[in-house]
């Protein structure tokens, strides 16, 4: 008996995947899931964008926004997406500095996947007049493998 290549499996019941799941309260607290990766011998490009990526100003408590962009060629797991939403949002209520809060997020990725390459752009909105850009990436880059510019443009203000 042949499996049927077009029905998706059922994810496993240690994830949060179809299932309902509570908001975590931190990052650190926080279920970041991972999935094998069905074309593991193919060197390709996933993307994720979370233009509207929120935390706190550890000084003021005040909110920060961000643009985050993460693109990584996966290895044999991929970041299944419920959870890194899951995990994004859990900043909403953490207080780090902007640098700190994109490479953690790159960290902890790298960390849970163990992608053959990975880089995250926090492209973050002004606070004080200064925008910050904070970029970091694992190695280099497998030969032959494309991958987009990030396409976020740098902060303009009005004009």
């Amino acid at each position: 008996m042949s499996k049927n290549p077009r029905k998706s499996p059922k994810a496993a019941p240690e994830l949060q995947l179809g299932r309902a799941v509570e908001w975590p309260a931190s990052p650190e607290a926080a279920q970041l899931d991972r999935v094998p990766n069905p074309q593991k011998g193919t060197d390709y490009t996933v993307r994720f964008t979370a233009p509207e990526f929120t935390s706190l100003c550890p000084i003021t408590g005040q909110p920060d926004f961000a643009h985050l962009m993460i693109d990584y060629v996966p290895g044999g797991w991929l970041v299944e997406s419920k959870a890194l939403k899951l995990y994004l949002a859990s900043f909403r209520n953490h207080g780090a500095f902007h640098e700190d809060c994109t490479v953690a997020i790159g960290k902890r990725i790298a960390e849970t996947i163990k992608p053959k390459w990975l880089r995250i752009g926090g492209y973050w909105y002004p606070r004080g007049g200064i925008p910050i850009d904070v970029f970091w990436q694992t190695g280099r880059l497998p030969k032959g493998v494309w991958v987009p510019e990030q396409g976020v443009a740098p902060y303009r203000g009005r004009g």
